[in-house]
């Protein structure tokens, strides 16, 4: 199996060096402009996560990091060991003119194994685990109706958590948009950890992202 921190180990010296200055303009949302709001989410490895809500008309940007953890300031190399409490999530700025929160939360559910409560795919350890971190009671709503929603549909439990959100700490620079940075390294991983295997398994045929 494919997992990242294998695939991580030989390629962090490259990394490091690749990534120091690419992601500058990704972790923060343009000025000016429409009313932002943000959704955070936790679906196994975030350079995929990032991937999936960037090809997502409305939304601005997406930005790999750790939250529900119990240090400020994580790093990688902490939030690995899976004792830090931290899961590996994407902090999505949006306009909801574009696109909506229920969308948004529609779209996380295509892009996770809901039955996994051991990681995601071939990556495993409770920092990969699926959830959903609202901010508000209408986030809470929205996302607590579409799991009940979800286990209707596949007519089994949902492992999948609907927490509150914590503050959330922007991952490293090298881990910012690393499948634009890094594509066929990125493309091995993903396919190796069977990411897009069990999804299709799970879900059915890819579908387009929202407003495509």
């Amino acid at each position: 199996m494919f997992k990242r921190a294998h695939l991580l180990r030989w390629l962090m010296p490259l990394l490091v060096l690749a990534g120091v200055s690419a992601a500058a303009a990704q972790s923060t949302a343009p000025s000016g402009g429409g009313k932002t709001e943000t959704a955070i989410f936790a679906a196994g490895c975030f350079w995929c996560v990032e991937e999936a809500y960037e090809k997502v008309p409305g939304v601005i940007s997406a930005v790999s990091g750790y939250t529900g953890g119990k240090i400020a300031n994580p790093s990688y190399e902490q939030v690995t060991t899976g004792r830090t409490g931290h899961y590996e999530a994407v902090k999505i700025a949006y306009d909801p003119g574009k696109v909506s929160y229920q969308q948004l939360v529609d779209w996380f559910w295509r892009n996770v194994d809901p039955y996994d409560a051991d990681g995601q795919f071939c990556d495993k350890g409770p920092h990969y685990r699926g959830a959903i971190f609202y901010q508000g009671d209408a986030q809470r709503k929205v996302a607590e109706d579409s799991k009940k929603a979800v286990a209707s549909q596949l007519k089994q439990p949902i492992v999948t958590e609907i927490l509150p959100a914590m503050p959330f700490y922007d991952a490293e620079d090298y881990h910012q948009d690393y499948y634009k940075k890094n594509s066929n390294r990125y493309q091995f991983y993903k396919y190796g950890c069977r990411r897009v295997q069990r999804l299709e398994q799970v879900w059915g045929k890819a579908m387009p992202p929202p407003n495509t």
